[in-house]
């Protein structure tokens, strides 16, 4: 992969961690609820999806996917019902303290697994990643030394970030009616994502 090649896949890769999405919203409630550090373990979960599908992209997996309309159509409406779900869940024990010692790492690790993994979206992006800034010339494996880290090292940067920021607004001064309304909205974020995604566009391969 040439310099220049690298540089364009690797902005492409920083507007697609950095913008909200569920992952960073999981984050962000995972930071309040849990502190900082006990909050990693889901960002641990989503670099262990996005090693597992930039994987499957240099294969192909992700364009027979997308390829399949029924199997896409089927994956977004689970995808977008389980989004709901979390959202009309995270709305309704919004006032509830946030249950720390019930949340051992494992579930942590499993659900934000599950929220990376359930987003038939991220098929489109890895799709996109791969269909428009890999070098056909050049074989896949040989790129693949260079996108792995660099896509793992942003995607970690980014959602360590969102993770840090849900630490802090979880000891923020304002007290608990600010920390209610941030889980409201957290939890607001992830029903709009839900509708969102059981709306969207089926992609196609090119």
């Amino acid at each position: 992969m040439s310099f220049q090649a690298w540089t364009v896949f690797a902005l492409f890769w920083v507007v697609f961690v950095t913008t909200p999405g569920p992952n960073a919203v999981n984050c962000m409630s995972n930071g309040m609820a849990l502190g900082f550090r006990r909050a990693l373990v889901g960002v641990l979960a989503i670099l262990t999806q996005a090693t597992a599908f930039l994987l499957l992209s240099a294969a192909g997996i992700t364009a027979l996917i997308a390829a399949s309309p029924t199997a896409f159509f089927v994956a977004k409406l689970v995808g977008a019902g389980v989004l709901i779900w979390l959202g009309i869940r995270g709305w309704r024990s919004a006032g509830n303290p946030a249950p720390k010692a019930e949340r051992p790492a494992r579930h942590v690790y499993l659900h934000a697994l599950a929220i990376a993994t359930i987003n038939p979206k991220s098929v489109a992006g890895y799709l996109a990643a791969f269909s428009t800034f890999v070098q056909p010339d050049v074989p896949i494996w040989d790129q693949m030394i260079i996108i792995l880290p660099t896509a793992l090292t942003l995607t970690m940067l980014s959602y360590t970030g969102f993770t840090a920021l849900g630490a802090l607004m979880g000891r923020a001064a304002l007290g608990a009616v600010f920390n209610i309304w941030v889980r409201r909205v957290l939890a607001a974020c992830f029903i709009l994502y839900g509708v969102l995604l059981g709306t969207s566009a089926t992609p196609h391969a090119p």
